[in-house]
């Protein structure tokens, strides 16, 4: 037992993790990882979740997801990563009552907590990263560029900057 104990901090350690904020390599994962959530999200109306991360043997791997209900997912699923960089999540079907086409301050929060980044998919199939360290949210891709809501109305929520501080996220949430 004490060999597992010193083998896994050093393991840690050594394990590839990058210094931008994001790579390609990791990008290209949440895109295939969310785009294949998207339907069975829209359809049922729900959030599904997960993380990105690092495995035991420093590859790049993403979570099974969880399944959350129409407006939170709590991730649960991360046993085969070793070192999580960023949660994944989706934001369910297109509602004209919810603001559903950018990130929540509570998404943004959440990550900040645990000390890694976010990805989040929308109904108009855009896609976001949240960057924890500067609690700014950007677009990585705009409407289409994941599986979107066949009932997905653009401009339903108005005006869609390509980036967002979390000030600004916090005040278009309370308009």
């Amino acid at each position: 037992m004490p060999r597992i104990k010193l083998f896994l901090p050093v393991l840690l350690l050594l394990l590839p993790i990058p210094a931008a904020a994001q790579s390609r390599q990791e990008v290209a994962l949440v895109k295939q990882v969310l785009a294949e959530l998207q339907r069975p999200s829209i359809r049922q109306n729900v959030e599904y979740c997960g993380y990105i991360g690092y495995d035991a043997s420093g590859k790049l791997v993403a979570s099974k997801p969880t399944r959350g209900n129409e407006a939170t997912c709590l991730a649960r699923n991360a046993h085969n990563i070793a070192v999580i960089i960023a949660s994944y999540h989706t934001h369910g079907a297109f509602s004209q009552e919810y603001y559903g086409e950018i990130p929540s301050g509570d998404d943004m929060e959440g990550d900040e907590e645990m000390g890694i980044d976010g990805y989040v998919a929308t109904p108009g199939g855009r896609l976001w990263y949240v960057d924890t360290a500067d609690m700014v949210t950007t677009q990585i891709c705009g409407v289409g560029c994941l599986p979107r809501d066949a009932r997905f109305r653009r401009g339903a929520d108005g005006h869609i900057r390509k980036s967002y501080t979390y000030r600004q996220l916090v005040r278009k949430l309370a308009q």
